[in-house]
This record gives C-alpha cells, sequence and structure tokens, in this order.
C-alpha cells in the first residue's frame, strides 16, 4: 500500500487512482459531529481500499473514530456509505466494506495539514499544536520526579 502524502500522515491506499480519489472526494463530504472537519482531513480514515473486479468498482475503508464508544458510530459509518454510493458510478451496498479499529487510537496527529488550517479558521488557534502541549505537559506533570526521595 502506498500513503498518501498529500491527505493524512497514517492514510494508507491501494488500488485505481480514480476510485481512490472519487472515495477521497466521498469522505470529505463526511464530518464527524463534533468536530468541523471531514473525517479524511481529520484523520479517521486510515486505509482505502479501491479496485475494480470484472468492471464493477470494490471499496473497502478502514477507520476509526475520535473515541470508543462513540454514540453517533452507526451515523457516521451510514453517512460514509451514502457518499460512497452518491461519489461512485456503479457502486452498490454490496460492494462498500467500512471496518472501524480502535488501533491505533485517534489522536490530533492524526489531522492532515488542510485539517489543522480549518480548525485554525474556525478556532483562531492552532488546536493540534495545543493538544500537543497539554499532553507533554499532562504527561511531564504524572512522571515521577527523579532525585526526590
Amino acid at each position: 500500500m502506498a500513503e498518501n502524502r498529500a491527505g493524512p500522515p497514517k492514510l494508507k491506499v491501494s488500488g485505481d487512482p480514480e476510485l481512490i480519489k472519487l472515495v477521497e472526494d466521498a469522505l470529505k463530504e463526511v464530518y464527524d459531529p463534533e468536530i468541523p472537519v471531514d473525517i479524511l482531513n481529520l484523520g479517521l480514515v486510515y486505509e482505502i481500499e479501491a479496485t475494480k473486479e470484472n468492471g464493477k468498482p470494490k471499496v473497502r475503508v478502514l477507520m476509526t473514530l475520535t473515541a470508543v464508544g462513540c454514540p453517533v458510530t452507526g451515523s457516521i459509518l451510514g453517512y460514509v456509505e451514502q457518499a460512497i454510493l452518491d461519489r461512485v458510478p456503479g457502486i452498490g451496498e454490496d460492494d462498500i466494506q467500512i471496518d472501524v479499529t480502535f488501533d491505533p487510537p485517534w489522536s490530533p496527529d492524526m489531522v492532515s495539514e488542510e485539517g489543522r488550517e480549518l480548525l485554525k479558521e474556525v478556532y483562531g488557534y492552532d488546536v493540534v499544536e495545543e493538544w500537543k502541549q497539554r499532553y507533554q505537559q499532562m504527561n511531564e506533570e504524572q512522571s515521577p520526579q527523579q532525585g526526590n526521595a
């Protein structure tokens, strides 16, 4: 599988480049209801496999959610499937497979540069950088002080 350099840092893609582009465009239409960025640029999509079998498109998406037990899991998966159905000509429901994983768990480090810019526009600052700083500070506070008895 090749990495998609322009998209989220962890995204892996394989298959037909035209189909992959259609699927990516479809996924950019699906938003996490709590975060004003599409699921592709949020880094919730880990893999896209898009191939043609006997001329018919087949798509597999491996994705995650921002948290285990996310109450909108069913809705988001439904939106993903519908977006792919709407964007990929000739595909049917049986030709789409959407798998969910929490390994690795999602973190703001997975947000694409485009996603970071969108978040900056909404919130007025780099949310990802702020998260990184807070996370590092929290880890430093929780780690035992060396040299203290």
